[in-house]
């Protein structure tokens, strides 16, 4: 059958509809709102001296598994850094050499959230994939300063497969975080929604309902409910308005409920990029969408040349977003309790985890073991983190030994561990060395199983 009976290969027709130009104007937005928001977001974190207490103050550090090479700087040339990241998010918002601007923003991001494991978080890894994206998509070419001092990069309009990339990254965060909250924690036990509710009863008005069993499993199903839909919501179009106002009130509410940081602003803020591309043009006078549009006429289209590969490119990060955060199913047992696969995977607000770690260290012919804690070496926000993560714990525990003499040095743990409530376990054999123990990303026979009780239960009249 030929195309123009309709019958035209799936491929081909959404290969077409992928072609189609689009109104710039919801990349200009985008860009704007991000790097306003990034702006905003490190100089709260300069004012608020997170900066000397996350990369000034700690000695020691944990690496991610194949970037053991980043390392700190100086305090000097950390807060430079954070200096940097500033301005160049300034930068990025209104359009100011951009390529720049972005590849700078990523970069010293990226290699800021890279330091130190311990200060991982969802919405830090979002605003790296997103800022890589930006390196390489026309955000500059409608609406901004580069635009306003060179007519010739003026734009009308992208390929819409521009716009569905920035909503495919976004999408993915949902999909997952919704996927994830699958698991009878959640959706049977209502935790850990309900540990952190029972702690937040003096919030004004609904405090008493916080602790109320029965409203943190409602709230669980409709977390899970909120974020395997909402993507569907947003793409629909009778639906998309409302949509919106469901994301800026469950982002809201979470980010009142519980202490989460930046990840509510930055998924209101990116949202909108599911909107119709022209919807900035309904909420400016047209005075200025005149001034702003300037005489630019003409769509954007990649080089014909390096077509094949920017294609090739976008298939293999789009196949990257789809596989690495479903890797933990390649490991047995419960990612939340050993770990392997978690980060990278959108698994957001699943656990709660409370450890005691303490390690036993037998120098080269002594009879007797020293005991070493976490302290001597951490801040106490590193240790909190690091108590429920094996590869930290290991990390540590490799240090220590190296620093008490390396060869012949053998370093056990004894590292107690409660997930979302449940009776502290053992989570590593303590039988184990850890100068023996090489990470990596094979499954780790010294981590424990995890515990087979059900989490505990808080509500009112309950322990």
């Amino acid at each position: 059958m030929t195309e123009e009976a309709g019958h035209a290969p799936g491929l081909a027709a959404l290969r077409r509809r992928a072609l189609e130009p689009v109104d710039v104007a919801s990349l200009a937005a985008f860009r704007f709102m991000f790097g306003a928001l990034m702006f905003a977001g490190t100089l709260r974190f300069m004012l608020n001296g997170w900066v000397e207490r996350f990369y000034v103050r700690p000695t020691f550090t944990f690496s991610y598994w194949g970037f053991e090479w980043v390392e700190l700087l100086s305090p000097l040339w950390m807060h430079a850094a954070f200096v940097l990241m500033a301005v160049s998010a300034a930068a990025v918002a209104v359009g100011l050499f951009y390529r720049v601007a972005i590849v700078a923003f990523f970069l010293v991001f990226t290699y800021v959230e890279l330091i130190d494991v311990t200060n991982y978080l969802n919405h830090y890894v979002l605003v790296s994939y997103l800022s890589l994206l930006m390196c390489f998509l026309p955000l500059h070419r409608a609406w901004s300063v580069d635009a306003w001092r060179d007519p010739s990069l003026r734009i009308k309009s992208a390929p819409a497969w521009v716009v569905w990339l920035l909503r495919f990254q976004v999408a993915v965060v949902y999909v997952y975080a919704g996927l994830a909250k699958t698991g009878s924690d959640w959706l049977l036990h209502a935790q850990p929604l309900n540990i952190w509710m029972t702690a937040r009863v003096d919030t004004p008005v609904i405090g008493p309902l916080l602790d109320v069993w029965a409203v943190a499993l409602l709230m669980s199903w409709g977390g899970f409910l909120y974020d395997t839909t909402i993507v569907g919501f947003l793409l629909w179009e009778r639906t998309r308005a409302l949509a919106y106002v469901a994301v800026i009130g469950f982002h809201t509410l979470t980010g009142l409920l519980f202490n989460i940081g930046m990840f509510p602003v930055i998924m209101i803020t990116v949202t909108p990029i599911f909107f119709a591309p022209g919807w900035p043009r309904r909420l400016l006078p047209p005075r200025w969408i005149e001034r702003l549009d300037g005489d630019a006429a003409r769509a954007w289209r990649p080089p014909r040349r390096g077509r094949a590969l920017l294609a090739a490119a976008v298939a293999v990060y789009v196949a990257l977003q789809v596989l690495v955060p479903a890797r933990w199913l390649l490991y047995p047992g419960d990612v939340l309790w050993h770990e392997q696969g978690m980060r990278w995977a959108w698994k957001v607000m699943l656990r709660e985890k409370n450890g005691s770690v303490t390690y036993r260290v037998r120098l080269p012919g002594a009879t007797r073991e020293r005991y070493v804690t976490p302290s001597r070496y951490l801040t106490r926000h590193q240790e909190r983190e690091m108590s429920g993560q094996p590869d930290l714990i290991l990390q540590l525990g490799q240090h220590i030994g190296a620093e008490l003499g390396g060869e012949g040095v053998e370093v056990r743990v004894d590292a107690l561990v409660s997930l979302n409530g449940r009776a502290p376990k053992r989570l590593i054999d303590p039988t184990v060395d850890l100068m023996t123990v090489r990470d990596g990303v094979s499954p780790a026979d010294w981590i424990t199983e995890a515990p087979d009780t059900p989490p505990i239960r808080l509500s009112r009249g309950h322990p």
